[in-house]
């Protein structure tokens, strides 16, 4: 198992594993980062610890190895960090760039969120609880994100749903907020 990310340098978290995404591009103002969305994700939806989530990240997810890819192959999408159900850290794009996981989204007034938002996604679903690695690993993360991105507060920090209302679920009812927010320390 990896140790948890310990600092941020130069966008990058250390020490993660990395996997470089083409699904990203420059922010509109680099200085603007000020949001923090949750996400969940599993791939074939339900399945757990396969290496699926990256090829999707990448662009390399084969539409023939599961009747579910088909239908998202082609989509460019990416996250800034993944934790898996192991509590472990993947990190796909470099924080100073904005990754494509929020869509048409809307946060007090400004829309397009990956213009300054920070994109983590947890391995799981709307079906399942979070595993209590995953919990503590996100809020060691989230803790370093904060001190390293000072616009980023606790109210900052919201759910894929909240800034995607009717379209988006995650992180789902299984997410335990008061549990997650009550181990982060600006």
């Amino acid at each position: 198992m990896m140790l948890p990310p310990q600092k941020i340098q130069h966008g990058w978290l250390q020490p993660v594993r990395k996997i470089s995404s083409p699904h990203f591009d420059a922010r509109p103002d680099p200085d603007d980062v000020s949001l923090l969305v949750i996400h969940y994700i599993s791939l074939p939806p339900e399945q757990f610890g396969c290496d699926f989530i990256d090829q999707f990240f990448l662009g390399k997810l084969d539409p023939n190895t599961h009747p579910y890819f088909a239908k998202i192959y082609q989509q460019r999408v990416s996250a800034h960090c993944l934790v898996n159900r192991l509590g472990e850290v993947t990190q796909y794009v470099n924080f100073a760039d904005r990754a494509w996981h929020a869509g048409l989204s809307y946060f007090q007034g400004r829309e397009k969120c990956n213009d300054f938002a920070i994109g983590i996604e947890l391995e799981g679903s709307n079906n399942q609880p979070f595993t209590a690695a995953q919990y503590r690993t996100l809020q060691q993360l989230t803790t370093l994100i904060m001190q390293n991105y000072p616009q980023i507060t606790p109210e900052r920090i919201v759910g894929h749903s909240d800034i995607s209302p009717g379209r988006k679920i995650d992180p789902g009812q299984f997410f335990d907020w008061q549990r997650y927010l009550s181990g982060i320390s600006a």
